[in-house]
């Protein structure tokens, strides 16, 4: 599994916004070494998935929804990989011939339980533990 750069960038975003307070788009860039055009692609999806929020007008910018301390890395990743899998066989939706109910595939089992391990890590640790500085 690559965790992609957007994801990246996605985890840097809510760090810039962290401490609190409306964060522009320009602070965001400066702190974080992204450009703006990807930025506002991130925030974007982070604001369509209540991650964060937009604020207008001159003073505009962005924050968090919730506290950080309530925020893990599960929940910012899924918001641009909603899959977030190990491997394609660790998904719902698919179909293995090497894993039947008389002959289990235990490749499958091994990842399965891999996959099943990274999600229960992703989200045991809130973002604000993550961020202090």
């Amino acid at each position: 599994m690559l965790f992609t750069r957007e994801c990246d960038y996605a985890v840097r975003i809510v760090r810039a916004l962290s401490h609190g307070g409306v964060v522009s788009v320009q602070e965001i860039c400066a702190q974080e070494d992204i450009t703006v055009s990807i930025t506002y692609k991130i925030t974007r999806k982070l604001e369509k998935a209540g991650v964060i929020e937009s604020h207008r007008g001159a003073n505009g910018g962005y924050s968090l929804k919730k506290p950080a301390g309530e925020l893990t890395l599960y929940d910012v990743l899924t918001v641009i990989d909603p899959d977030l899998l190990i491997t394609e066989c660790t998904g719902a939706s698919y179909s293995c011939s090497r894993n039947t109910g008389k002959h289990p595939c235990l490749v499958h089992g091994e990842f399965s339980r891999l996959q099943n391990l990274l999600v229960r890590e992703l989200r045991s640790k809130p973002l604000s533990e993550l961020f202090i500085t």
